[in-house]
């Protein structure tokens, strides 16, 4: 449902987008991740038609960003990271109005609303003010708002911001569900969980390449390095074991408040090794466990070496 081929966009002398490739299937959800002016937000507006590409096409929901405009703007929605909705207007007004604009009249009108309203469980909170509303259910209402006029494809921002725990997993289940009906998702984000609860696959922008685009399960195996976590009685016996394993000429790092983390070279290797120097020690060790590498650890090889690069 998205296919980009060579897409960028120049402002003056500044690349602020070069050369990316996308391909995004129906109902899959998408996360494209990136540093602050990574190039995800002018990639994004080359998508929705907002900014024309310097070089490179785009295909969006089977139209043509740059010759038919009009035709992506009829097939998609977004959601930005700020709820851009009328504080005064009430969710059934919001809803009404919105079918209004996407000409959406009498009787299917009032079937897409009520079935959206039914959809995001908003049923008892149709004639409050949005303003009054949770942040979770203004965002569920800026979604319902997005899918008024049934899109292909959905463009969210940064979509549970400052959201409390509760609301943010229910968004995510909302989101979920959408892709399972069809909706193909393109997620931008800095919340790396959130990413990897979400996306089927996830693209890392840098410096405005796009320098990887995988499964989060691939992205982790790539880098490949997984670490023990050991967890022992006090402060004082982590400081010991630390000098013990680093005259081994292992890497150890403090794991807060009484454990050390042991980064493996090879995956699954050098575990009993590890834990037999510590009992020859005379150390006591109160847990361990694997750890795989996060996503975070894929963020920060993967974008911070193009960024440093760049500049």
């Amino acid at each position: 449902m998205i296919r980009a081929t060579g897409l960028c966009r120049v402002f003056g002398r500044v690349v602020a987008v070069e050369s990316v490739d996308l391909a995004v299937a129906k109902g899959e959800i998408y996360g494209l991740l990136g540093p602050n002016g990574s190039g995800k937000t002018t990639t994004v507006r080359m998508l929705t038609t907002q900014l024309p590409p310097t070089e490179g096409t785009a295909l969006v929901a089977g139209a043509d960003v740059v010759t038919h405009p009009e035709l992506v703007r009829a097939r998609v929605g977004a959601v930005r990271q700020e709820v851009g909705l009328d504080p005064m207007m009430t969710p059934l007004g919001l809803l009404r109005l919105q079918a209004t604009l996407q000409g959406l009249g009498g009787r299917r009108a009032g079937d897409r609303v009520a079935g959206l309203v039914d959809l995001f469980s908003l049923g008892a909170h149709v004639d409050v003010p949005v303003g009054r509303l949770s942040g979770g259910l203004r965002r569920r209402v800026d979604l319902a708002v997005a899918l008024v006029h049934q899109p292909r494809v959905l463009f969210l921002d940064e979509p549970t911001t400052g959201l409390d725990p509760r609301s943010r997993l229910e968004v995510w289940a909302e989101i979920s569900r959408l892709a399972r009906e069809g909706v193909t998702v393109l997620l931008t984000t800095q919340d790396l969980a959130e990413a990897d609860h979400l996306a089927a696959r996830i693209g890392i922008l840098s410096a405005g390449r796009l320098v990887t685009s995988a499964t989060p399960e691939e992205l982790k195996r790539r880098v490949g390095e997984q670490s023990l976590a050991v967890g022992l009685p006090d402060a004082e016996s982590a400081g010991r074991a630390r000098r013990v394993l680093a005259d081994r000429g292992d890497a150890v790092d403090p794991l807060p408040p009484a454990g050390i983390r042991v980064h493996l070279p090879e995956a699954g290797t050098g575990v009993t090794e590890i834990l037999l120097a510590l009992a020859g020690a005379g150390l006591e060790i109160g847990s361990c466990a694997v750890e795989e590498p996060s996503l975070e650890d894929v963020f920060l090889r993967l974008a911070a070496p193009a960024e440093a690069g760049a500049r």
